[in-house]
């Protein structure tokens, strides 16, 4: 079984609050979405496992069962391109959960770019194990 966490602090909204077709609609895979805390933070790898994408506002964590969870940081905010965000891991480096991956501040944004929510998929699941999904307190 794998064990994800939330990879930011904030309300738990799901994902068929996300106003992205692609999220809302599960096209990426099944999970939940964060309504994030608006003050500068870091998100985190939500388990263990290798960073195989790392971009300023999202991030692909896959585990050592080949679960991998997709993590986007706001919406719309591929158009930032990286404004307001800071790596601080490498694509394919070696990551434990809770340790952080991108630091970001949502403060400053302007639309479209939203940091209303922060959805993440679980993506490409093996077949027969599901993944628990665990509130932690950040």
């Amino acid at each position: 079984m794998t064990t994800v966490t939330s990879p930011l602090a904030g309300r738990a909204i799901g994902l068929a609050a996300v106003p992205d077709p692609v999220f809302s609609g599960a096209m990426v895979g099944p999970g939940t979405a964060i309504d994030p805390d608006r003050d500068a933070s870091e998100a985190v790898s939500p388990v263990d496992g290798v960073i195989v994408s790392l971009h300023p506002h999202a991030f692909v964590v896959v585990d050592e069962s080949g679960h991998g969870v997709l993590t986007h940081l706001g919406i719309d905010t591929v158009q930032l391109n990286g404004e307001g965000f800071e790596l601080l891991v490498n694509k394919g480096d070696t990551v434990t959960r809770g340790q952080a991956i991108v630091r970001w501040n949502p403060a400053p944004w302007r639309p479209p770019a939203s940091p209303r929510c922060a959805p993440w998929s679980l993506w490409r699941p093996r077949p027969r194990r599901s993944p628990s999904f665990v509130r932690t307190a950040s």
